[in-house]
């Protein structure tokens, strides 16, 4: 199986709004992904077109994307046929620490704090070299997938 079936098996996100391309690891507490940012992304035209870089939205729409992934491969160990989809519900505290530009690879770890009911607290550190760019406090509740409803 590629990474990116190993990724579209879990969560619902697809290109062009796909923006994880590899599970580095995972267990129940934390997950590592890594995403090259294309250099070729349209985006780039316009944000900012002399001195292109990522947008903060979407440095943390990967972070997020990381979390919905481990909070499925968590639904995915407990069930053999997951329902639920986790969507975004919160965000806190986001703070832009660096630019990520055009050509970069990115790393994310996001750790789960705690769970309650259907929704998961869970905080995610998008890095570039090493070197921190983002971090995020965010929630996800576990809501009923589309063919479920």
């Amino acid at each position: 199986m590629s990474p990116l079936e190993r990724i579209t098996d879990l969560i619902p996100h697809r290109p062009p709004f796909l923006w994880v391309d590899n599970i580095i690891s995972c267990d129940a507490e934390s997950i590592t992904t890594e995403t090259f940012i294309d250099p070729d992304l349209d985006l780039f035209q316009g944000h900012y077109p002399d001195n292109p870089i990522m947008p903060g939205v979407l440095l943390c729409e990967i972070i997020f994307q990381s979390g919905a992934l481990l909070m499925s491969k968590n639904i995915q160990s407990d069930t053999n046929e997951p329902n639920e989809i986790p969507i975004l519900t919160r965000i806190e505290n986001a703070k832009f620490k660096r630019p990520v530009l055009p050509g970069d690879t990115v790393q994310v770890k996001v750790n789960l704090k705690e769970t309650i009911s259907s929704v998961s607290f869970l905080k995610g550190t998008l890095k570039v070299s090493g070197k921190t760019a983002v971090q995020v406090v965010f929630a996800c509740a576990l809501v009923a997938a589309p063919e479920h409803r």
